[in-house]
């Protein structure tokens, strides 16, 4: 499958991979795994999407917070690999963490931004395993935090 194509088809544009912020790196490959650091959300206009999500109301607020994350995400992945996709064979798991207070309980729903698009553009190999985690705060102000392990093709 051709995620550039496909990307197209969705009329999404993946942005620019972010620059870490702290003493890290955005991946690291080992053992046939991209374990992809977390990544937050920037609109189309790079502008980080921010604030806690607190009632039902804020869901969709968080969805897409999640989708842009997501997004970041195979921006990563796609320079990691120096600027191609073919190696992606399956993605094994997302991490999503929501910045949220503690009479929220749809973290899963917010989580669910990220995992419908990897399965938008990676079909049957984008479906995964996944964690959705409430927390206080997250870094910058964030509302939403997807990491990921990637399995490559050698």
């Amino acid at each position: 499958m051709d995620i550039d194509a496909r990307l197209a088809e969705l009329g999404l544009t993946l942005p620019a991979p972010a620059t870490p912020v702290a003493a890290y790196v955005p991946a690291v490959e080992a053992g046939g795994l991209l374990h992809v650091s977390g990544q937050l959300p920037f609109d189309a206009d790079n502008r980080l999407l921010t604030g806690r999500l607190d009632s039902a109301a804020d869901v969709a607020r968080g969805e897409e917070a999640a989708r842009r994350c997501a997004l970041m995400l195979v921006a990563q992945i796609k320079m990691a690999l120096g600027g191609s996709l073919d190696r992606v064979e399956r993605i094994v798991k997302l991490g999503a963490f929501v910045a949220s207070g503690p009479d929220f309980f749809d973290q899963p729903k917010v989580a669910n931004g990220a995992s419908e698009l990897m399965v938008a553009l990676f079909g049957e190999a984008g479906r995964h395993a996944r964690a959705a985690v409430g927390v206080p705060a997250l870094p910058l102000g964030a509302s939403v935090e997807v990491d990921a392990i990637v399995a490559l093709a050698r």
